[in-house]
């Protein structure tokens, strides 16, 4: 039976309350929007920060060495080419064709042709093997899949026993003082910013309303360790503005 908190967050589309099976087209409609900007609106909501995030999350993956790794939900690609730097061959699986194809673009503006792959597929039903992958890395995507469950159940899955899961997501801020200012920052400006730069205020404020309803960081490791991987641990970033879960396949 589905918990109290996975119910919650089937159901909820930022502040509203939307049907399970309507949630992921809404989902999917909010990248669509956002993908030509997404990179560029990263850089300007966390003034670069999130490069700093992204490359700790590489580093502790890349430890026990390279392999064959998936990412998920990184269709723009920022995600896979650290990856295949640390010398991975990497499964790149998005359920948002517009977001493969900035990844794409990307790669072939990098001369990158061979080591990435670009699939569209669904975090809740990967098309990949039973334990075929050494690594599985998802960043700022976890909180879209309307299954939490069900996507961390696809992660061990897909690992190979002895494989690394990491998972980058923006967390509940856990410094006084910094969560007022950090929540008056994404109420004022990062719906703004959207407008500015992106055309689309309204993705926006979808994103920072899917932030603050995500759940918090005990929480989720708690569902990282029902999925069946062992060794959950979490790390915060910049005062929990993000959060670095990680674990293992036995």
């Amino acid at each position: 039976m589905a918990r109290p908190l996975e119910i919650d967050h089937a159901t909820r589309f930022g502040e509203r309350r939307v049907a399970e099976d309507e949630k992921g087209s809404l989902v999917r409609a909010v990248f669509r929007n956002v993908a030509p900007r997404y990179d560029l609106m990263n850089d300007l909501m966390s003034a670069g920060v999130h490069r700093v995030w992204k490359r700790t999350m590489v580093n502790r993956v890349a430890e026990a060495g390279a392999g064959v790794a998936v990412d998920v939900a990184g269709g723009t690609g920022d995600i896979a080419f650290r990856l295949k730097e640390r010398g991975f061959e990497v499964a790149v699986v998005d359920i948002n064709d517009a977001m493969l194809g900035v990844g794409r673009d990307r790669a072939l503006d990098r001369a990158v042709t061979q080591g990435i792959t670009w699939t569209c597929g669904d975090a809740e039903a990967l098309p990949l093997r039973d334990s075929s992958v050494d690594a599985y890395t998802i960043a700022f995507g976890i909180r879209n899949v309307t299954h939490l469950s069900t996507a961390l159940a696809e992660a061990r899955r897909v690992l190979k026993p002895g494989g690394r899961f990491a998972c980058l997501e923006f967390g509940h801020v856990v410094v006084p003082v910094l969560d007022r200012l950090y929540a008056r920052y994404s109420d004022a400006v990062l719906p703004r910013l959207g407008g500015i730069i992106a055309g689309d205020a309204d993705s926006y404020r979808y994103l920072v309303d899917s932030i603050r309803a995500f759940p918090e960081q005990a929480d989720f490791a708690a569902l990282v360790a029902e999925a069946g991987l062992a060794h959950v641990g979490t790390t915060n970033l910049s005062g929990g503005i993000a959060a670095l879960t990680t674990a293992w396949r036995l």
